[in-house]
């Protein structure tokens, strides 16, 4: 099996690569290294992994087949795509674009990265995939949940009109090793400021959910819906919900720090909550996930702990 992964420098799709290598992939990462970093794939010494630095909203050539196109590549951290709007938008829609018609060249299997971000602000709770959301599309944060969005509907118009073999994944809160220290979203900025000794700053009162999940349960998740034939979205994430403030707490006392937290203004369009309805993954993935938030968090803090000493 060959597999495309664009993004594949960056956070998730990193994992990715380690984990289809060992199942026995060839392994091609595409990566502009805009968010992305080469660090994260440095260690790979496999005859069978390639990395393309290239810019996927570009017409994307490979040489040879391809059995699956995973398309990862985007900022994912509101620092990022605040930062970067108008590259959000356009690999959101010309990225997709260009994936979709590699896939469909080289008649292999697309996976599309999508994200909980679908559903905006949910009126919903916990969120199934029929439900289609609350989002402000002029909003700061309507760059990455409309990019998500079109991505999926052209995703599922290449699907209907040409009969590709696709795939949809929603992302929910996602936390590791690999996060950049200044990712911008909450695990690695709490890790970080406790670390150092810094307050801890939550947004508003901290009352906002979320669901945490580990990188190794949303990558097992990912290759289950790449293998099977389920062509409709499928949340992958932990159900496992709580506050903002309460996953301050949590880190604080596995870092042991004597930092104190301190809240900030609520960004515009910030989700009150966000929990994953998994039961489609439950029933036709076979999927939950296995590892605790805790111990997850205490892995990722010892990984941190490393890479500011290594830095």
């Amino acid at each position: 099996m060959r597999v495309l992964i664009t993004g594949g420098a960056g956070f998730i799709g990193s994992h990715l690569c380690d984990h289809l290598l060992k199942e026995g992939m060839e392994v091609i990462c595409m990566d502009n290294l805009l968010t992305g970093s080469v660090q994260n794939i440095a260690h790979i010494r496999d005859p069978r992994f390639s990395f393309i630095e290239y810019d996927v909203t570009n017409y994307i050539y490979v040489d040879g087949p391809l059995d699956y196109v995973l398309h990862f590549a985007s900022p994912a951290s509101p620092i990022d795509y605040l930062r970067l709007p108008i590259h959000t938008l356009k690999v959101g829609a010309l990225g997709t674009h260009k994936a979709l018609g590699l896939a469909l060249a080289k008649k292999a299997v697309f996976l599309l990265a999508s994200t909980s971000e679908v559903y905006g602000d949910p009126l919903i709770h916990p969120q199934p995939e029929s439900y289609w959301g609350n989002v402000n599309p002029i909003g700061l944060r309507g760059v990455y949940d409309e990019a998500k969005r079109y991505a999926e509907a052209l995703t599922m118009a290449y699907r209907r009109y040409h009969n590709l073999d696709t795939r949809i994944v929603r992302i929910f809160n996602t936390f590791g090793p690999r996060m950049r220290r200044d990712d911008g979203r909450a695990v690695p900025t709490f890790i970080m400021q406790a670390l150092r000794g810094e307050p801890l700053t939550v947004f508003g009162e901290g009352t906002q959910t979320r669901s945490f999940g580990y990188i190794t349960d949303l990558v097992d998740g990912i290759d289950r819906l790449m293998r099977s034939d389920l062509q409709e979205p499928v949340n992958i994430g932990n159900p496992q919900e709580m506050t903002v403030a309460e996953m301050a707490d949590v880190i604080l006392k596995i870092t042991g720090s004597a930092s104190r937290v301190i809240c900030r203004p609520l960004p515009e369009d910030d989700p009150k909550v966000r929990q994953p309805d998994i039961g489609l993954a439950r029933s036709r993935l076979g999927w939950e996930p296995k590892v605790d938030v805790r111990d997850a968090l205490r892995m990722t803090v010892e990984w941190f702990r490393g890479a500011d000493s290594r830095s």
